[in-house]
């Protein structure tokens, strides 16, 4: 056998991993007749051993050590005679042996997976209340809702346009339906952690660099199940076009930056326009009391499904809208796509730019049709979601967005 440099990295990897958590369990341990069955130096030996199993190569051995740590867990567990023994430590001690084994191939993953262990072991207690009294069953039940959601039904959907789905993607339709669940979901536990008035600007925020639109309709849904918080949602949700305007200069200068300057005076107005909208639908809360946070739910399947419905039904009949019109324009084919995501709007055009199909001083008038556009979908899902006073203020302020943007064309062209 060679002693090498990587074999003496995996045994200090297995011999550290082993005494972090022998380290927290030995804090634990206890004293007396009812301690614990293993503390530092048995989490130590026990992941050399897994190491030095490994080494030799011999499955049996490895299986056997394995066995031997499961039995004396099983011993220990038996003989303990407290009214809550668990058995985290006895799981723990196996976890450690596998670990000890790992390191010896992987002694990065096997470190890694033993500070796992350890944060686990130690949160005990923050889990326990977190599980226990800060989770609601309601809460739990949405969160298997979304996992479902995410993880079982997007992977099963088809990846291609059916004619049941009058055209569309089944999966981007379901993501769709995932991406505006997680949006909700956002929302509400930027509610529970910050407070209605700076939880839900935060969550406008960062939800408008991920879908604007989305983020309007979920707000709007949490306004009209709860009016109590409705002008917070009209701040988060004017919080999110600034996220829009943000990520659509980062678009510009990352696929064409020689457009930036053409586009700087609008993008600048839009850009103030929006914080000065948001920043004064949040001030003006200053003095407003929030509602008392009560536990509830975290998303509405029925609005998330309604949302994603009514998406598919526009984008089908823009689709035969297109076909009858043709690209006979840039500004035509820019508008269209501009109604469901002005970002993608923003990059085909500066693609064609960038390809010398489109000049560049060409590109700022489909830029900011496709602004106006997606702006009319944000309208769109805010009274369709929020109601007419959620909506018509929402809207007040993305009308005042827009027409800053066309502003500097107006003046100074």
């Amino acid at each position: 056998m060679n002693i090498n440099e990587d074999l003496l990295l995996g045994f200090a990897a297995a011999l550290g991993g082993g005494l972090l958590i022998g380290i927290e369990r030995e804090r634990r341990k206890g004293a007396g007749r009812h301690r614990a069955i293993a503390g530092v130096r048995s989490f130590a030996l026990v992941a050399l051993a897994g190491a030095a199993a490994n080494v030799t190569g011999q499955p049996l051995l490895i299986a056997a050590g394995a066995f031997l740590i499961s039995a004396l867990a099983v011993v220990a567990y038996r003989r303990d005679q407290t009214r809550d023994p668990g058995i985290t430590t006895e799981i723990a001690l196996l976890v450690t042996y596998l670990l000890g084994g790992l390191a010896i191939e992987h002694p990065i993953v096997s470190a890694g997976g033993a500070v796992v262990v350890t944060v686990l072991l130690t949160g005990r207690q923050a889990l326990r209340e977190f599980s226990v009294d800060t989770l609601s069953e309601t809460e739990l039940r949405d969160g298997l809702v979304f996992a479902a959601a995410a993880l079982i039904l997007l992977p099963l959907m088809p990846n291609e346009p059916v004619a049941w789905a009058l055209g569309t993607n089944p999966r981007r339709l379901w993501g769709l339906v995932v991406l505006f669940l997680a949006l909700q979901a956002a929302g509400y536990m930027a509610l529970r952690a910050a407070g209605a008035r700076l939880g839900l600007a935060l969550s406008g925020l960062a939800s408008g660099f991920i879908s604007s639109t989305g983020t309007i309709a979920a707000l709007g849904a949490r306004a009209r199940e709860n009016p109590a918080l409705g002008p917070s949602c009209v701040a988060g949700a004017l919080f999110s076009t600034v996220g829009t305007i943000v990520l659509l200069g980062i678009v510009v200068l990352t696929i064409c930056p020689a457009a930036l300057p053409h586009l700087a005076p609008s993008l600048t107005a839009a850009l103030l326009a929006s914080v000065a909208g948001a920043g004064f639908s949040f001030w003006r809360q200053r003095h407003t009391e929030a509602p008392s946070l009560t536990h509830g739910r975290a998303f509405s399947l029925g609005y998330a499904l309604g949302f994603a419905a009514l998406l598919t039904g526009v984008t089908a009949a823009v689709s035969l809208a297109s076909t009858y019109l043709g690209e006979t324009a840039a500004a035509t084919a820019t508008a269209i796509a501009g109604a469901f995501d002005v970002h993608a709007a923003t990059a085909s055009t500066l693609s064609l730019a960038m390809a010398g199909k489109l000049v560049i001083t060409g590109v700022r008038t489909p830029i900011l049709i496709a602004v106006s556009t997606n702006t009319v979908s944000k309208v769109v899902a805010a009274f369709a979601a929020g109601g007419r006073r959620y909506g018509s203020e929402v809207s007040l302020g993305l009308a005042i967005v827009v027409a800053a943007a066309w502003l500097p064309i107006l003046i100074f062209d």
